[in-house]
């Protein structure tokens, strides 16, 4: 593709407006680490949550979306939006205690939760494992994207995408800090929606599509793999169970919940994490996290989608893809491809929009990843293990240097990885069965260090076994059962674990639960200890009971808006009309809640 010097201008126009404002903000993160790696703890909600937003619309997201819907169909989608039931739930369950909790990163949280040297092992292994190893392997996935994305517009190799990327990210990151990121994030947000809205709106235009008429037609009539109907939201239970059982009824039974993934951890973790204990207060972790699952899956999907859908009909087969772009490294192509090559027919000037669009949506991952895992690096491993007494502006250098050196390990990644979608599997099964310990370590006094570590490597070693077994064609399955097999025995793990290894220390017990306040009959053993009266207990006006309502409610208004939208496309319009009225009745619900939550927030 050729740009003019119109697109080079908006292009260049986009990414200057983003990143100008960051430098002004070098002075202030270099004062210390919680200025650096968490914005002094004075972030109002609806940056957090705009952070949060733009940190998971990354440049591999409209890709990863488009492999789904050629692959599976619009149904397809349910393996992440499933994920609706763990962020709802981090806003009603977790958010608050989070931000309670005070600590600088969530990894801090295990030496104040658990006791012993299994907690500061555990907190140093959770350093490196995540902020290094697994933190490399999300963003080499990102800059995968970046890559396909900069070949089929310009016909850049990999190592000149990551050197432009690599210059932009490594130096914003290393010099401004959290500060620099969220601000960024937030201009970037609505210069990528912009974008993406415009590439649906003008990928609806090609003469071959038709329009949204002529798209909803032809797709009914063209059946997909297998069969599978692509336009339909909901999979076909009665003649694709298989897709069905791995596409919805995984995800929505045992995924949301078993399945550590970043941006979706139960019970909230990684820059989630990051975002809240950065809020100024505790309303704001809440409405930073509410207003960030909202916007996720309501405002983003459908133009991700429509483009998805008509690149089915413009390129029906990957050769089709080659033949446009014959100068396509095919170690590239992919059904994820389509999404860059759909971009082929933006007019002049949206093109240039886009690229500056691209250039945000790359950048807002990486600088969070960058800075996120540099936190866990330098204070949760080098500060606590191995210089824990350097001054803070030490510290802020070791930050800036893990931030290079991070961005640089992630970049060697790119030249091993194939795919979004194949990264984003990798990560589920590495992830399984950990999930529903990060759910009930703050409800439940018995759970400790040794269950984290035996879940961690349980859930790693079977992940593995069944790679190796199947290498060997000794064992294939298919990945539900596969799932299910992971989950169930990691669980029985670290369930034994709980039991047999040795307990929290009492009195640490007694500590996290006067600062955090957890609700609910797993603490009672602890609260007695504690010597606290009823009104004591009270005072935080959790309620386990209003948090289930505000859960099942805000799950209603977000699945119910997000098919609302999409039966309006479709022009079903009786449907629409009822999922709109499930929406206001919902809302109204999750309203009454938030109003009793925020009225006893502080």
């Amino acid at each position: 593709m050729r740009l003019t010097a119109i697109d080079w201008a908006i292009a260049i126009f986009a990414v200057a407006i983003c990143f100008a404002p960051a430098l002004f903000f070098g002075k202030r993160s270099s004062k210390n680490t919680s200025e650096f790696f968490a914005s002094g703890r004075s972030v109002p909600w609806w940056l957090a949550g705009l952070s949060m937003v733009a940190t998971t619309f990354s440049s591999d997201t409209p890709n990863l979306v488009t492999d789904i819907v050629r692959t599976n169909g619009v149904a397809g989608n349910w393996v992440w939006w499933a994920f609706v039931l763990t962020g709802v739930a981090t806003v009603f369950f977790y958010a608050r205690l989070w931000r309670r909790s005070g600590v600088l990163t969530d990894l801090e949280f295990y030496e104040i939760r658990y006791s012993g040297k299994a907690a500061g092992a555990l907190r140093g292994f959770r350093a490196v494992y995540l902020g290094l190893l697994f933190n490399c392997l999300i963003m080499a996935t990102v800059n995968l994207a970046a890559c396909k994305i900069a070949n089929i517009l310009f016909g850049l190799e990999r190592w000149q995408t990551l050197l432009f990327v690599g210059l932009l990210n490594v130096v914003f990151a290393a010099h401004s800090g959290l500060w620099g990121v969220l601000v960024i994030d937030m201009i970037q947000f609505f210069i990528k929606m912009t974008a993406v809205i415009a590439a649906a709106y003008f990928a609806l235009q090609i003469p071959e599509v038709g329009g949204l008429n002529g798209l909803i037609t032809k797709l009914s009539a063209m059946p997909g793999p297998k069969g599978i109907n692509y336009l339909n939201v909901l999979p076909d239970f009665t003649n694709h169970w298989d897709i069905a059982l791995a596409v919805f009824i995984m995800p929505i039974a045992v995924q949301w919940w078993s399945v550590w993934y970043p941006g979706a951890e139960p019970g909230g973790g990684s820059y989630m994490a990051q975002r809240m204990l950065a809020s100024k207060s505790e309303k704001d972790a809440l409405g930073a996290v509410l207003f960030f699952n909202i916007a996720h899956y309501v405002l983003r999907p459908w133009p991700w989608i429509l483009v998805g859908l008509a690149s089915i009909i413009v390129y029906p087969q990957l050769s089709d893809i080659q033949a446009a772009f014959p100068n396509l490294d095919p170690k590239l192509l992919g059904h994820d491809i389509a999404y860059p090559a759909m971009l082929k027919f933006l007019p002049v000037g949206f093109v240039g929009l886009m690229v500056g669009g691209l250039v945000a949506a790359n950048s807002s991952t990486i600088l969070t990843h960058l800075n996120w895992g540099a936190s866990y690096l330098v204070h949760d491993f080098y500060r606590r293990f191995i210089k824990p007494d350097g001054e803070e502006r030490h510290y802020v250098f070791m930050g800036r240097l893990a931030t290079v050196a991070l961005f640089f390990l992630s970049s060697g990644l790119v030249f091993v990885l194939d795919s979004a979608k194949g990264a984003f599997d990798i990560i589920l099964q590495v992830g399984a069965g950990t999930g529903l310990l990060y759910l009930l370590r703050w409800f439940w006094w018995r759970l400790n260090a040794w269950c984290e570590v035996v879940a961690m490597v349980s859930s790693f070693l079977i992940s593995v076994l069944f790679l190796i077994l199947e290498g060997q064609q000794i064992l294939v399955l298919d990945s539900a059962p596969k799932l299910i097999l992971t989950v169930a025995l990691t669980t029985i793990c670290w369930l034994l674990a709980a039991y047999l290894a040795p307990q929290t220390d009492q009195q640490t017990l007694i500590a996290f639960y006067k600062q955090v306040r957890p609700a609910g009959p797993g603490w009672e053993p602890i609260r007695k200890a504690a010597g606290l009266t009823e009104d004591e207990v009270a005072q935080t006006g959790d309620s386990l009971p209003l948090a289930l309502v505000g859960w099942v409610a805000g799950c209603m208004v977000i699945w119910s808006s997000l098919f609302t939208v999409g039966n309006f496309l479709y022009g079903r319009m009786s449907l629409a009309w009822m999922l709109l009225a499930v929406f206001m009745a919902s809302g109204l619900v999750l309203l009454w809640v938030i109003n009793k939550l925020w009225r006893s927030s502080t």
